[in-house]
């Protein structure tokens, strides 16, 4: 085997652990570790490391390095939902993601009706106007819809003005950008989706939180509908 770098043996013991190929309770060694991958102990060290504090190994004394079960696992880490998008978890892994967007979203908006900037809001407008755009002309499986629509997204967590709900954007615009790169993003976006986006930004803009929340949970619920159906 071609020698790993430390980045690249967090991705393939990382990908093994997340497809199941090493199942939770499987012990491993630093030394077998050393060898399979052809690399240096420093290296296995460093991305055994990587790997606890993503709670997917544990350490110990005279028992070796434990594959922990996922509900140990970092579930918010980009780095693992990437490894989650390229594997075997990817459907459930966006089914899981969308089911975050329900629960978060929703609130989201009606503070974002509250709080939002002038400025705020009219980038929302602009955004939903160009998600509209793009969708009408059967582009919504273009990086351009894709940048628009992590940007809406990312927007309205901002705009709600609370860092917990914040901190959400990049576990969220991983999981968007995994579908689409994984081609499961239509050209023309499921239309209740794309009209309760637009008017998510007009009730936004005109601060009327009932309907921004209403609007958002009519999206993300259109969004989980389909993500399902791939489950």
């Amino acid at each position: 085997m071609a020698r790993a770098s430390h980045g690249s043996l967090v991705d393939a013991i990382g990908m093994r652990i997340v497809d199941g190929d090493l199942p939770a309770g499987r012990v491993l060694t630093l030394a077998a570790l050393e060898t399979e991958y052809a690399v240096s102990r420093t290296v296995v060290r460093e991305a055994v490391r990587v790997l606890e504090a993503m709670g997917m190994l544990a350490q110990r004394r005279r028992v070796g390095i434990t594959v922990r079960p996922a509900d140990d696992w970092s579930a918010l880490d980009t780095r693992l939902i990437g490894w989650q998008l390229a594997g075997r978890r990817r459907d459930q892994l966006i089914a899981n993601t969308t089911e975050l967007r329900a629960a978060i979203e929703p609130v989201a908006a009606r503070l974002s009706a509250r709080r939002a900037t002038d400025l705020q809001r009219g980038e929302l407008l602009r955004l939903a106007d160009e998600l509209a755009r793009l969708g009408a002309a059967g582009l919504g499986n273009s990086p351009e819809y894709l940048a628009a629509d992590i940007a809406f997204h990312d927007l309205i967590l901002v705009s709600s003005g609370n860092l917990m709900l914040a901190a959400a954007r990049a576990p969220i615009a991983a999981a968007i950008e995994g579908r689409a790169s994984h081609g499961l993003t239509p050209g023309i976006p499921n239309p209740d989706a794309l009209d309760n986006h637009v008017a998510t930004a007009a009730a936004i803009g005109r601060a009327d939180a009932d309907a921004a929340e209403e609007h958002t949970r009519r999206y993300v619920a259109a969004v989980l509908t389909e993500v399902r159906r791939t489950i």
